[in-house]
């Protein structure tokens, strides 16, 4: 299959990038085929104190960066206690 490619890009030098960019296409396929079967992945940043530090916010709090009219002081609490 190389020798193939070879003799075509001798033959047709403009086939060069479509072989280059075909292989790293597959080569990235394959690569993120292998991620995916590894397992799956999650990741906890503080796994001593809380690994889940987003149950300990009030509804209250503004975490977002962009606010366009919202008064997160009137805002209720709709999420459980864990």
């Amino acid at each position: 299959m190389i020798k193939n490619m070879i003799q075509h890009a001798k033959k047709h030098p403009g086939l060069i990038p479509q072989f280059f960019f075909m292989t790293l296409g597959i080569s990235g396929a394959t690569l993120y085929l292998i991620r995916l079967a590894r397992g799956p992945h999650v990741t906890f940043w503080d796994k001593k104190n809380n690994p889940e530090p987003w149950n300990k916010l009030d509804p209250t709090y503004q975490y977002k960066f962009v606010t366009v009219n919202t008064d997160y002081k009137s805002l209720k609490k709709d999420r459980p206690d864990f």
